[in-house]
């Protein structure tokens, strides 16, 4: 009985969490169990899904990424302001995707070879860009999204809206990079023990470094993805999720240095937010119930991470 109860506490709790949701819902709204309405609710958490890609990364190396907010806002603005009207939207995008490589880049030099913590490391950077943001706003909101963006969001493979396909895709390729490159390895070496790594021949500092890039690449890819899906610009487009990104993280079972959960344990943990939605929203919750529910996984990952600690 006793290792039956160890084995279940080294399953993810986002699993338990995402079955009792799917139960729940089953159950009490059996309309709703279907690709095309589940799939409406599930394309909502994709930026947030796309995120995780790279906390989950970042955390698997014994570090934290919180300037995805800042990488959001930014290239919200570049879209949507006009700035960048004259230059094709292929471009803008792939200016995009360098500017969140960029911010990790400079997170991965503070964090790994100038040993600044990574909390006020990657918050700071959140905090310049944007303020940045802001300064050249200069307090007004933004335009509209090209149409195309908001139209190409809204595609659908099969009944699988296009974001969702993205994001399933990008989780497949990033197990597949750490199950059978050897950067992986290195992955798993550092955060288990990066002092033993180091003497062992691991390149510690570039593992941690290149995490930290993959993180702002997954961060570029988010920003589009969701300022697509809200179609207009935002001076507070997801200040939030950064932290529903780690909360995720956590009740997918990767906690600072350990990796039970894998690649898809973080995936069921996203799920759990996009399947929590999908509930309170056909129980008619109003939006503070909402956000106190919320706060509660976020509470409940908080609460997973000091027992996994604890019993590490």
């Amino acid at each position: 009985m006793g290792n039956l109860l160890r084995s279940m506490s080294r399953i993810p709790p986002a699993y338990f969490v995402f079955a009792a949701l799917l139960a729940t819902l089953w159950i009490t709204k059996p309309q709703l169990m279907n690709m095309n309405v589940l799939g409406i609710f599930i394309r909502q958490v994709a930026p947030l899904g796309i995120l995780v890609l790279g906390q989950m990364l970042v955390m698997r190396v014994r570090s934290i990424d919180l300037s995805g907010a800042g990488v959001l806002l930014l290239v919200n603005y570049l879209i949507a302001s006009g700035l960048l009207r004259d230059v094709p939207l292929p471009l803008v995008l792939l200016l995009s995707l360098g500017i969140g490589c960029l911010v990790g880049l400079f997170n991965g030099y503070l964090v790994a070879r100038r040993r600044v913590s990574a909390v006020i490391a990657t918050l700071a950077v959140t905090v310049i860009i944007t303020g940045f943001v802001q300064f050249l706003a200069s307090g007004k909101p933004p335009g509209n999204m090209p149409d195309v963006m908001n139209d190409i969001y809204k595609m659908k493979w099969g009944p699988v809206p296009l974001p969702v396909v993205l994001w399933v895709a990008l989780t497949g390729l990033m197990a597949v990079f750490l199950s059978r490159f050897v950067y992986g390895r290195f992955v798993m070496a550092v955060g288990e023990n990066p002092t033993a790594s180091h003497f062992s021949g691991v390149p510690v500092e570039r593992t941690v470094l290149i995490a930290h890039v993959l993180a702002g690449f997954f961060a570029g890819v988010a920003a589009i993805v969701q300022s697509a899906s809200v179609a207009v610009g935002s001076l507070r487009l997801g200040l939030e999720m950064p932290i529903d990104a780690v909360a995720a993280t956590i009740l997918g079972g990767v906690v600072f240095g350990r990796g039970d959960g894998g690649v898809w344990g973080p995936f069921f943990g996203v799920m759990c937010f996009a399947f929590l939605f999908v509930v309170m929203t056909s129980f008619g919750v109003p939006e503070p119930g909402k956000q106190i529910t919320r706060g509660a996984i976020i509470l409940l990952a908080a609460v997973f991470y000091g027992l996994s600690t604890r019993n590490s």
